[in-house]
């Protein structure tokens, strides 16, 4: 898969660590439902760094189509409550 993160570029990352990027997706859901501006800044910071830390750096020059685009770091509360779905920002 295909991840996209806004600002920063592309990584591929496997369908395998969805599972856990899940995780955080949902407790950043849970976050900003109840306002919560500093976990919701912990939670996201930690859900980039994970695809970061999983993911493989695509080249700059590549053109691949991103099945998954996530927030820049410093997108606010409301920029991500506009990306989401029913699902949070990762579907499943």
């Amino acid at each position: 898969m295909i991840v996209r993160i806004m600002g920063e570029g592309q990584v591929r990352l496997a369908d395998g660590h969805l599972a856990e990027l899940d995780r955080l997706d949902d407790e950043l859901l849970a976050e900003m439902e109840k306002g919560d501006g500093p976990g919701f800044r912990r939670t996201l910071s930690a859900l980039l760094d994970k695809v970061r830390e999983l993911g493989e750096p695509l080249p700059d020059d590549a053109l691949a189509p991103s099945e998954l685009i996530l927030p820049a770091p410093d997108a606010t509360l409301q920029e991500v409550r506009e990306l989401l779905s029913d699902d949070g920002l990762i579907p499943g």
